[in-house]
């Protein structure tokens, strides 16, 4: 018999594969989108019940959903391609865009380099609320960074090959400060950023971001990372895989979903 944890897997598997997103789905099946995300993480049984209005939804019997091995058709020209290339388009691995990486950098630097508590821990923090906000609330990446789970929260593994770039290219400044008796890596820039490399929805986000957590010290900012879903979802030293953006609640999901009473 297969687990519980086994059997979320699956239902986010073929909801991915069906082209559902997590909000469309609970609707079909009656439940809430909070319901379903706690389903599919391997956090709540699911009763005879939804096991069997999903089997209707994804077209397959309850005994293919619960068999040891799961065989799934692979989808067909009537499921719609454009639909198909959504879903993969949106679970695809994250490719970095230096150059909009480069803009993004300016940007925050610009609006929070004169802030004594923005150093490199903050930076970094804000760069992955940033990055998967945007990813949540629009299906796409903005920076496109890879993030891993490291102990004082999550990382983007290509931020010092962006700032030696941009410090060669005279567009920032490293220097040190002492911050609270702490040697702090501070970053200034020396360019403004091209702000028609950025799109309206991505300046939305920033600035949200900024607002909500640019006064945080490191400490309060590593913590508080510490308890979004995406992190705390991740084993140490892993990447942190996007799709975990739409498992969040508030206060940390970008996104309104509307949970109505099962």
């Amino acid at each position: 018999m297969i687990n519980q944890e086994v059997i979320g897997k699956r239902i986010a598997m073929l909801r991915k594969q069906k082209g559902f997103l997590q909000e469309e789905l609970a609707k079909n099946i009656g439940m809430t989108r909070s319901s379903l995300a706690q389903i599919e993480l391997g956090n709540r049984n699911i009763t005879a019940g939804e096991l069997l209005k999903l089997s209707e939804v994804f077209g397959i019997s309850i005994d293919s959903l619960l068999a040891k091995e799961l065989k799934i058709k692979e989808l067909s020209e009537e499921t719609g391609n454009k639909k198909a290339e959504k879903v993969e388009e949106r679970i695809s691995v994250p490719e970095l865009q230096i150059e909009k990486f480069k803009q993004v950098l300016l940007y925050v630097l610009e609006r929070c380099a004169g802030k004594p508590n923005v150093g490199e821990t903050v930076l970094n923090k804000l760069l992955y609320f940033i990055e998967f906000n945007f990813y949540e609330r629009y299906e796409e990446h903005m920076i496109g960074a890879t993030f891993k789970k490291l102990q004082f929260g999550p990382v983007p593994q290509d931020m010092d090959l962006v700032l030696a770039k941009m410090e060669t290219e005279g567009m920032v400044k490293m220097f040190k400060a002492d911050y609270h008796g702490f040697l702090q890596k501070r970053y200034m820039p020396l360019a403004k950023p091209d702000l028609q490399e950025l799109r309206a929805s991505e300046i939305e986000i920033i600035d949200q971001v900024i607002n909500q957590l640019s006064d945080f010290s490191a400490r309060s900012i590593s913590d508080y990372s510490h308890k979004d879903l995406p992190w705390k979802a991740t084993q140490d030293g892993d990447v942190i895989d996007y799709e975990l953006a739409f498992y969040r609640e508030a206060p940390f999901s970008a996104r309104t979903y509307s949970d109505d009473p099962e």
